[in-house]
């Protein structure tokens, strides 16, 4: 059996930027372990897999090289992406049913719009081996899926310096530690970054999910609803958002970096 896959660089539009995601769109859907076994193969953060069901409506899949995940933005885009630009479906609408429900992504522009569920966050507190995990304590303390961390200043951010020994100790699958604080440059309002106990790429270069829970977080503290936002990896990556009620948009580009075939 051969199967055509797609490495694409979401939420950029330069190579080797953004996040990687692997694609491989199927005819009909393969048992788990061969789908568990294809992502550990990929050693990326999500491969995607999606099989079509209607003329714009696809049943999508996300798996890290460890667990099947319940929502993954990058992968999500790079799919639409996929979808569209070399399948030639000229929807400009594409419907995913996943493990989080029905999702959308639009066409608006040059950009593929996410339409994913908001997750806001709750006062929390932190487990011992986060405190010890990083070299740098946050002001604030919330959770959501993912644990968010409020820190005073974008230097923080970068300054960040996490313990990946002592982190990976923890098991909080499929969640993460976000850390964020205000954005500095011009037109950013704020910035981010994504870790990850336990997974092969620790530190997520752009996670559109994250963004479930850092839109309605910001847009309440900025009192704004349409948000820019910067992901500030070593690879970067930019999202125009906006809250819409209880749904977070997210806007971002794409571009591929590979395609091939897959021999099973």
């Amino acid at each position: 059996m051969k199967l055509k896959m797609f490495q694409i660089d979401a939420f950029t539009d330069t190579l080797f930027r953004g996040n990687p995601a692997a694609v491989c769109p199927l005819e009909q859907w393969l048992n788990d372990e061969t789908l568990q076994n294809i992502a550990i193969e990929n050693n990326l953060a999500e491969t995607a897999f999606f099989v079509q069901t209607a003329a714009n409506r696809f049943h999508l899949r996300w798996f890290t090289p460890e667990i099947e995940m319940d929502l993954c933005g990058h992968a999500t885009l790079a799919s639409a992406f996929v979808i569209t630009n070399e399948q030639g479906n000229n929807s400009t609408e594409i419907l995913f049913d996943t493990l989080s429900g029905l999702l959308k992504v639009r066409q608006v522009g040059d950009y593929l719009e996410l339409d994913f569920p908001s997750r806001p966050p709750q006062k929390a507190k932190l487990p011992r081996t986060i405190i010890d995990g990083l070299n740098i304590q946050p002001t604030e303390i919330w959770k959501a899926r993912d644990f968010l961390l409020v820190y005073d200043s974008e230097e923080d951010i970068v300054n960040i310096q996490p313990n990946i020994a002592l982190l990976n100790q923890l098991n909080i699958d499929p969640g993460g530690i976000i850390v964020t604080a205000k954005g500095t440059a011009n037109g950013i309002d704020f910035v981010s970054r994504f870790f990850t106990p336990q997974a092969t790429v620790f530190e997520d270069p752009v996670t559109g999910s994250a963004h479930c829970t850092l839109v309605p977080f910001w847009a309440n503290r900025l009192q704004k609803t349409e948000l820019s936002a910067l992901q500030i990896s070593k690879r970067r990556g930019e999202l125009l958002c906006r809250l819409d009620k209880d749904r977070v948009r997210i806007k971002g580009k794409a571009v591929k970096y590979l395609e091939g075939t897959i021999a099973l």
